[in-house]
């Protein structure tokens, strides 16, 4: 197995501290990261120029971490990619359900996260998200015999945007047959049979979507809403009366306001998440607990300015279509400088494989370019 040479980075002076990180060469940001997430006992957020590189050092990432693991030495973490959507700003298509329940499952533990990292491409990062209380509100815990009522909980899993389907094989599907529920909830790895006696549950067993057969036996199961926004009564009334204040188009002429009208989620209706919470949207930095550190991959205001010349592009070509009206970039995304606002009020280093000049602040490491990059 290689052998990980120990490779540590300089500690924060402060909770607003600036570092600069160079000759940070092949994979060695990763483990230099992976240091110092370690020694945090609050998450790290890694903060990536797009999302092929958010991948590229979640595959380094996990390696170090694993190699540490089987060598024995504590102190292994948990390492997140909250993903992007993948979908077009204003895009006429919602994201993968997958995609969706990573990033619930991430938005879940995040508040409550010690030592760990989660990688984010910045354009992501710019997102605004549901408000933390909506996650923590709509979660649900399932328990061996604890009372359950499927007519209720089946009316509870629509509303959290659960879909009633035939047989279970994708993550926000639930199947009712007789004294038997399956679920597969978001964040979940596997799904879930839940087997009752008369009105409480009896087993909880995951099961294998493919073969739909039973594979272990567990004693609890955290049930996370199937979207980033709700869909009870309520807050579809509130959308409705939201979008009233916001647009002036003919309501009758918009097929978005008439599906959500029918209590249906169509598709792209992600990007009018404001309209569900009153404007009240928060962001990824919301959902960090206190002490979390940041570390940049290089400037990213190049990244920055060019997803939202997108995004502000994308808006004027589409606003004047009075059967799909969008929202201003703004409301949808934190602006450049409220971005960067919250990024200065934490702990954080950039990184690079560029040597620095001596001055406080700058650290260079003694690597060196792999051999097949030179």
């Amino acid at each position: 197995m290689t052998e990980i040479q120990p490779l540590t980075p300089p500690k924060f002076r402060s909770s607003s501290d600036r570092q600069f990180w160079g000759q940070l060469h092949g994979a060695a940001a990763a483990l230099a990261i992976l240091n110092a997430a370690r020694n945090n006992k609050a998450p790290t957020l890694l903060i990536t120029k797009d999302s092929l590189e958010a991948h590229r050092l979640e595959v380094q990432l996990k390696f170090f971490n694993k190699a540490r693991r089987d060598k024995g030495e504590n102190g292994e973490l948990e390492i997140f990619h909250f993903p992007d959507w993948e979908i077009l700003p204003y895009d006429t298509f919602s994201p993968h359900q997958d995609i969706i329940s990573d990033r619930l499952a991430t938005l879940y533990q995040l508040p409550k996260m010690g030592a760990g990292i989660v990688i984010i491409p910045v354009s992501t990062l710019m997102h605004r998200l549901p408000p933390c209380n909506y996650i923590a509100g709509n979660a649900l815990i399932l328990e061996e015999g604890q009372q359950f009522d499927i007519d209720i909980q089946r009316r509870l899993l629509e509303q959290a945007g659960y879909h009633c389907v035939d047989t279970v094989y994708e993550h926000g599907e639930f199947a009712v047959r007789g004294s038997l529920m399956d679920i597969f909830p978001m964040g979940s790895p596997l799904p879930y049979r839940i087997d009752l006696f008369d009105d409480e549950i009896e087993s909880l067993r995951t099961f294998d979507p493919e073969t739909q057969r039973t594979i272990d036996k567990v004693k609890t199961i955290h049930l996370l809403p199937a979207r980033e926004f709700p869909l009870h009564k309520a807050a579809l009334s509130g959308f409705l009366q939201n979008w009233h204040g916001e647009f002036d188009s003919d309501p009758s002429q918009v097929p978005i306001y008439q599906d959500i009208s029918a209590g249906i989620a169509p598709a792209g209706i992600e990007y009018y998440l404001p309209l569900f919470f009153d404007g009240n949207c928060s962001s990824l930095f919301d959902y960090l607990p206190e002490g979390s550190q940041a570390f940049l991959q290089g400037d990213i205001q190049q990244p920055l300015d060019n997803f939202w010349r997108e995004v502000s592009n994308r808006y004027e070509s589409r606003r004047g279509d009075l059967t799909r009206p969008i929202l201003p970039p703004r409301q949808i995304l934190l602006e450049i400088d409220e971005l960067n606002g919250a990024l200065k009020s934490m702990p954080r280093a950039i990184f690079s494989a560029e040597s620095l000049p001596e001055a406080q602040g700058n650290c260079s490491f003694d690597t060196s370019v792999p051999p097949h990059c030179q």
